[in-house]
């Protein structure tokens, strides 16, 4: 079967005379979690503002993904500190659901990233890895189709990361989504992406597509990193 495919074309990008992309173009995989990965500052977090229409591209004849509705979740949690768990994500969920479905999916949600018992906590009495739980949760409740992630993982110890992995790999199964995920971590790379999109060079290019449904090893991929 085909597989269904989001075309971006026409990015270009100048900093400082310093050109970071030009006429870049690039797939996404419907309904797969596309990982792309490249080294720490070589572009993916601006490829991901462009995309998004947070960073306007050089070039007018560029479209974002914003017609096919997004959720961002971004490398810091940018919960709101007097707020509780719960109260952070129904603020968020209120602006897309009714008042007689907002309980239901809240609850919901906080359950799928195992957070329920938090749910009256504040931020600051959480570890990072619980209020990155709850970030993921606040991207996931908006009824979006396309969920892109800045290394939301990044801040986190490797046994609280494996689990918050696990437990969007089950939510998954149970929604299907398009995810855009940024990492420079072969082994995150591993462990999420059904499609691996490696990144280099400047002007930033596609240096590989890599299908990991056959389960890639690092030497699969570190060939293609410069």
């Amino acid at each position: 079967m085909e597989e269904m495919i989001i075309e971006i074309n026409n990015i270009n990008k100048i900093y400082n005379e310093n050109e970071i992309f030009k006429d870049f173009s690039i797939k996404f995989y419907k309904n797969k979690v596309n990982c792309i990965l490249g080294k720490s500052g070589c572009g993916k977090s601006t490829l991901l503002n462009i995309l998004s229409g947070i960073i306007k591209s050089d070039c007018r004849e560029f479209d974002t993904l914003e017609k096919f509705g997004i959720s961002y979740i971004f490398q810091e949690d940018r919960l709101i500190d007097w707020l509780t768990v719960e109260e952070n994500i129904r603020l968020i969920a209120k602006n897309y659901y009714k008042k007689n479905e907002l309980d239901k999916e809240v609850h919901k949600y906080l359950s799928l990233v195992g957070i329920s018992d938090y749910k009256n906590y504040y931020p600051q009495m959480l570890s990072g890895g619980m209020r990155q739980r709850v970030n993921i949760a606040r991207g996931l409740i908006c009824p979006s189709n396309i969920i892109i992630m800045d290394e939301p993982f990044k801040s986190i110890d490797i046994l609280n990361k494996k689990v918050i992995i696990d437990n969007f790999n089950d939510i998954l199964k149970i929604e299907k989504r398009t995810v855009i995920f940024v990492t420079h971590d072969i082994d995150e790379a591993l462990y999420l992406g059904d499609k691996i999109i490696i990144l280099g060079n400047r002007p930033i290019e596609i240096k590989a597509i890599l299908d990991n449904s056959k389960k890639l090893n690092k030497e699969d991929i570190s060939i293609h990193i410069n």
